[in-house]
């Protein structure tokens, strides 16, 4: 695949992220939705959905990373081309972007209807349950962590995953994450889910929408990218010593 075909794949791949998780939070929280309160397990089972599906559409282009995290870690190991990185994460940045947005146009009239800015901003980013910045960072960087060790485990050796049934344990592999240790931060455990839809919410007319909290915003990046380095790290030791012994 050409580097264009694999920088529009992480492009439309993140926006359909976003498109499909924003519009699930918009369902389960906007005051007015026919799903408001569904509740946690349909938040996590929903993104992890979300993530297939995107995977499913763009994933054999370039693997669909859609998400910076991974993308910086897939280079640091030595598995991806380092010219590429900066394209990627353009790519899901704009794309995470668009994807919020489509999702803010799908439900403007519930938007608008919807009294609560922390509801406004908290269906389009992640924030905290308890605001305690350092702690919320190493709950980000375990998430990620156990995300990049399932990623890699999914497709290595002898595990016998065939790149079909990839996208669908992937999204499992979401869930369960969101089910674990989801709910001290929301489980951003990816830069572009959060800082798309937070530059959406900046710069959209959404009515009584509020502060961005952009206090909060390096977290859900800062986060992940740590994790997402050590699990290659940690994946990387575990396979080499499995192997050597």
């Amino acid at each position: 695949m050409t580097t264009t075909a694999m920088y529009l794949a992480e492009f439309v791949g993140t926006a359909l992220l976003l498109l499909l998780g924003n519009g699930i939070n918009m369902t389960l929280s906007l005051r007015k939705s026919f799903g408001k309160g569904g509740g946690w397990s349909v938040t996590c089972i929903g993104w992890g959905m979300a993530v297939t599906m995107s995977a499913y559409l763009t994933g054999w282009v370039n693997g669909a990373h859609l998400n910076p995290a991974l993308s910086i870690a897939m280079v640091l190991s030595g598995r991806m081309d380092a010219a590429l990185l900066p394209g990627y994460i353009i790519a899901q940045i704009l794309g995470g972007i668009f994807g919020a947005t489509l999702a803010y146009l799908a439900y403007k009239d519930l938007m608008d209807d919807e009294p609560e800015a922390g509801t406004k901003l908290g269906v389009f980013s992640t924030g905290p349950a308890i605001d305690h910045k350092p702690w919320n960072v190493v709950t980000e960087a375990i998430g990620t962590a156990v995300l990049v060790i399932g990623i890699l485990a999914i497709g290595y050796g002898a595990n016998g995953v065939s790149g079909g049934m990839g996208p669908f344990l992937v999204g499992m592999l979401i869930c369960v994450i969101g089910m674990a240790l989801g709910g001290a931060t929301g489980f951003a455990i990816n830069p572009a889910r959060d800082l798309g839809p937070r530059i959406a919410h900046a710069i959209l007319p959404i009515k009584g929408k509020g502060s961005s909290n952009w206090q909060y915003a390096w977290v859900p990046i800062v986060g992940p990218i740590i994790g997402a380095v050590l699990g290659v790290v940690i994946f990387d030791l575990f396979a080499a010593a499995c192997v050597g012994i």
